[in-house]
């Protein structure tokens, strides 16, 4: 198993790529502890892991309150012992608008949520990494923070500080055997890419043509699988990254080729 005896922090565990993290670590047998806002979902995705003979805590988290994303950490601890593992998969993407149109103050809390959020989390699990020799940390980030997409200003914005971020982490947790590493998500074959795709082909378009129009220019010709996408993010946290820090894949089907 690859994650086999690690305690991994997963945040922003909703119904999008955050529950099939939660879902393959514990399947590569890690211990999974569970965050984001929603504790009935939250619950519900602990138990049926549980029912499959995982182990895994549900604990509500709103990583724009450090108390909170602090009583993560300490729920991770006294259930597990330590913690070897955060994936930063909480975020907050905001209304569709052009820069031009931009609201200041919302652009505000999706920095807050999306960047800084991680680097709540990072500061409440960096004690126990420090005390168990060393882990790994995740932040997911977006292609949409090198490759402009229509409407994803302040998020692409949020993300492309987080990206900088990941650096500054990977240079300073370094010393005490902790690596930070980003992963830059593409289209996901999930719940809500899944659920907009459906959207439209009820307003009366065709659904080859709507898919179509996303795979055109991916070069493996198809929306690359949630549960596939996740297994990219947690390569991270496994130990066949061991000597990886500071790096940057992008998991988009070869969408977005970085230079």
């Amino acid at each position: 198993m690859l994650l086999k005896d690690k305690v991994v922090v997963v945040s922003g565990v909703g119904p999008g790529m955050g529950q099939s993290l939660a879902r393959i670590a514990a399947r590569e047998g890690a211990k999974v502890v569970l965050g984001a806002r929603n504790k009935a979902y939250l619950e519900e995705v602990a138990g049926e892991i549980k029912s499959h003979g995982g182990h895994a805590i549900a604990q509500p988290c709103d990583v724009a309150d450090a108390a909170q994303c602090q009583a993560l950490a300490k729920a991770a601890v006294d259930a597990f012992g330590t913690i070897n593992g955060l994936v930063n998969s909480a975020y907050m993407h905001g209304e569709w608008n052009s820069v031009e149109a931009a609201d200041v103050e919302e652009w505000a809390k999706i920095y807050d949520v999306n960047c800084l959020g991680a680097l709540r989390m990072a500061q409440a699990v960096l004690p126990a990494m420090k005390k168990a020799g060393g882990g790994a940390i995740v932040n997911v980030s977006t292609q949409a923070s090198v490759k402009p997409f229509p409407g994803e200003g302040g998020y692409a914005t949020a993300k492309g500080g987080l990206n900088a971020l990941s650096r500054q982490m990977a240079k300073d947790f370094g010393r005490y055997g902790v690596r930070v590493n980003t992963t830059r998500m593409g289209w996901i074959g999930g719940a809500p890419v899944l659920g907009w795709i459906d959207r439209e082909v009820a307003s009366g378009r065709d659904r080859d043509q709507v898919v179509g129009a996303i795979t055109a220019d991916i070069s493996l010709g198809v929306i690359p699988p949630e549960e596939d996408c996740a297994k990219g993010v947690l390569f991270f946290v496994s130990d066949y990254s061991k000597a990886v820090s500071g790096a940057v894949l992008d998991v988009n089907g070869g969408h977005y080729m970085a230079p």
